[in-house]
């Protein structure tokens, strides 16, 4: 009797699913907690953000060029900005083929953008106030939309970034995504328009984001991203390397009748003598008589 293994086996694509679930909820678990603590007023929390706030803010009013810098870095890195970053990429990956992939792009971007909403106007906490302010900002601070906006944006490029790169390409794109997002997130503090508990919740929100849209279209379309991520690979190689791969590819349907071998001259002269027959007793390993060498 033959015993064979009962146990489910796990794909790669459960894994991505369990990955991005996990994610999902355990960003979606912290940022409850930030928020029940950010509600009720919790004393060391509360003078956390007055603390750091008010230091950041005494720091750039004494220091107007370097704030003036941070502000200049604060809005190239907005939210119009970042959104229009991923609808560029979302625009031509439709171009090229890779449908269901600028989708889930174009979602991240969309639910990424009603969901910062709904949150601010949800909790409606008011932005930091100060008698001599160095920055304005208008809405509600709960979560940070540059905080958010940024952290989806750099993590959907990582993301079409990683399959194609080496590790040495995928630690440099994780290092540049991360030092991005935080300095984004801390201009936001430094110029004193949210609260380090905004940027914090706008960083939670955008991993709700990311791992619960991702899980969403796997789930609606079952292998159609690994699918886009081949195509795109192949789209985006290198042009000769797609020519030395067609190349290397034996031709379809060819016509024996067309071998070029046959319309080249013999090489052999009519008037040269024929080639002398090899002698047997030459051959250093004679045939046994049962057809096979000794």
């Amino acid at each position: 009797m033959h015993l064979t293994n009962s146990s489910p086996t796990i794909t790669a694509r459960d894994r991505h699913l369990l990955r991005h679930a996990a994610l999902a909820v355990c960003c979606a678990g912290l940022f409850a907690a930030l928020a029940a603590l950010v509600q009720t007023g919790w004393g060391p929390l509360a003078r956390f953000d007055r603390e750091l706030t008010g230091d950041l803010h005494r720091y750039a009013a004494d220091h107007t060029v370097w704030t003036a810098s941070v502000q200049m870095f604060s809005d190239i890195g907005g939210t119009i900005t970042m959104r229009g970053v991923l609808g560029v990429v979302a625009l031509w990956l439709w171009l090229i083929g890779a449908r269901t992939l600028a989708g889930w792009v174009a979602a991240q971007t969309l639910i990424g953008w009603g969901g910062q909403w709904v949150l601010k106007l949800s909790f409606g906490r008011h932005r930091p106030a100060f008698s001599d302010p160095v920055a304005h900002a208008d809405g509600p601070a709960f979560p940070s939309g540059h905080a958010m906006a940024s952290a989806i944006t750099c993590a959907v490029l990582v993301g079409l970034l990683w399959p194609r790169a080496r590790r040495a390409g995928r630690t440099t794109a994780c290092t540049t995504a991360t030092l991005t997002v935080l300095a984004i997130g801390g201009s936001r503090v430094f110029l004193g328009v949210h609260w380090t508990t905004d940027v914090l919740a706008g960083w939670l929100a955008a991993g709700i984001v990311l791992g619960a849209v991702t899980v969403l279209v796997e789930l609606a379309r079952p292998g159609a991203l690994a699918r886009d991520f081949r195509r795109v690979d192949w789209r985006t190689r290198p042009r000769v390397q797609r020519v030395l791969v067609s190349s290397a590819r034996p031709p379809r349907d060819t016509d024996p009748s067309d071998d070029p071998a046959e319309d080249l001259p013999d090489a052999r002269s009519d008037d040269a003598p024929p080639a002398a027959p090899a002698d047997p007793s030459a051959d250093p390993v004679p045939d046994r008589p049962d057809g096979l060498l000794r």
